[in-house]
């Protein structure tokens, strides 16, 4: 997987942990291993345990959702409250997918 950024893409943004969804109130981790690179006041270095083991958490099979595509699958989810986890399981063959994204609130 390869990712293309923009200049303003390397800025360092600074968003909650834990975010709270607007439409439902309930609360979410914010937090991934690619973006999330330590938390406010705190070096890489100081955050990495702490971190390492939230990440490791959002991941559990117990709140995961295993989506099984087929030819012609379409699938959504609601990145205010879901974390979306690709899992490499298919060596070999070609994955095509296009993406689109809503514009949506900041994080609270």
């Amino acid at each position: 997987m390869r990712f293309i950024f923009s200049e303003t893409a390397h800025a360092e943004i600074e968003h909650p942990v834990v975010r709270t969804h607007r439409e439902t109130g309930r609360r979410a981790l914010y937090v991934n291993r690619t973006f999330t690179l330590r938390f406010k006041d705190m070096t890489e270095e100081e955050s990495a345990p702490l971190l390492g083991y939230l990440c490791d958490h959002a991941v559990r099979p117990e709140f995961t959702c295993r989506f099984r595509w087929r030819p012609n699958s379409i699938a959504f989810w609601d990145n205010r409250c879901v974390q979306h986890n690709a899992i490499n399981d298919y060596r070999g063959e070609r994955r095509v997918m296009h993406r689109v994204t809503i514009e949506g609130e900041r994080p609270a």
